[in-house]
């Protein structure tokens, strides 16, 4: 790595002065400093996709392929985050390793600083700037000023460590480094990713359609036993089925006939279905303790697949299957 001494830099920048009005760029950089509050980078990136640096390429916003052109636009960018003008060329493998470095690190960096990509075949006024005498040369440019550079590839591990102490060197200036360290440590959120064979069983079941549903539900579980929302929702389409038929007077009935073990299974589903949730569990659990054989198989499965329908923690639900193991053993 080099770094230029004073009348190099003083000399680079009176170069660039031909290319982008320096004066006009300090004058709005000591404006700024001297700003109560500093507006912090656009959320999309400093440059912004599609910005006045051009495409990116796929890539972040804050990495631009610069022209002639947006040259100037790019560079005033450094009033917020540095600029890191990277002039290469096609032709060069070492211009292209070096590419493919800056832009690994711009892409994590979340904006806090911008690359700038410059093919000086395309754009040979920007070297003749530059004064660049060879490929690859990269230069920081900070508050439209440049401040270091180096000439041809380095190592990744000194890239990163020269980024580094350029932010460092600059945080407190430049007020969109902050902000776009910020958005490369944000936690990012994981797209979930929703199963179409559950959104059609879902779709299903909001039309009242709760036999396609089931139908839908069963096809998964057969391949996936272990898929709980899919269990869930077979319960919850296997109830909704049975619930719908059920007539609120038929708890009632089945309190006027303790025996009738039918409607004993009818009265808890219309229970449920009327939140009364803890009445429905108790009424079978009861019927439990007063049948045997084949009738208390029954209750027991009905009662099960009610739980089925609620949290596994809720407390209801815990309550209801201890008592269901004391009626049963």
């Amino acid at each position: 790595m080099t770094r230029p001494d004073p009348r190099k830099t003083a000399a680079l920048s009176a170069a660039l002065s031909g290319a982008v009005d320096l004066g006009a760029l300090k004058a709005r950089a000591d404006a700024a400093r001297q700003a109560a509050a500093m507006p912090a980078a656009p959320a999309g990136g400093p440059a912004g996709p599609g910005g006045p640096g051009g495409p990116d390429n796929g890539s972040a916003p804050w990495i631009v392929d610069v022209t002639e052109a947006s040259f100037q636009a790019v560079v005033e960018q450094s009033l917020q985050v540095p600029v890191v003008v990277l002039l290469g060329a096609s032709y060069s493998p070492e211009s292209q390793q070096l590419a493919a470095s800056l832009t690994r690190l711009a892409t994590s960096s979340g904006g806090s600083w911008i690359l700038a990509r410059v093919d000086l075949e395309q754009a040979p006024r920007i070297g003749q700037a530059f004064g660049v005498q060879s490929v690859p040369t990269t230069v920081a440019v900070a508050a439209g000023q440049p401040i270091d550079a180096f000439a041809g590839p380095i190592a990744d591990a000194e890239l990163t460590q020269w980024i580094a102490r350029l932010l460092d060197a600059l945080r407190d200036r430049l007020p969109g480094i902050r902000a776009g360290e910020a958005r490369a440590t944000a936690p990012v959120e994981e797209e979930v990713v929703e199963d179409p064979r559950i959104v059609a069983a879902e779709e299903a079941f909001e039309r009242g359609d709760y036999a396609a549903a089931q139908s839908f539900y069963s096809q998964i579980l057969a391949s996936e036993p272990g898929n709980e929302l899919a269990k869930e929702g077979l319960a919850q389409a296997r109830f909704a089925e049975r619930a719908e038929s059920v007539d609120p007077a038929v708890i009632a009935k089945a309190d006027a006939a303790p025996e009738d073990v039918e409607a004993q299974l009818a009265a808890a589903d219309a229970q449920v279905a009327l939140q009364q949730v803890d009445e429905a569990f108790k009424r079978l659990v009861d019927v439990v303790r007063r049948v045997y054989g084949d009738d208390r198989d029954r209750v027991r499965q009905h009662l099960v697949g009610l739980f089925e329908l609620f949290p596994a923690d809720d407390p209801r639900v815990a309550a209801a299957r201890r008592n269901l193991a004391s009626a049963l053993y």
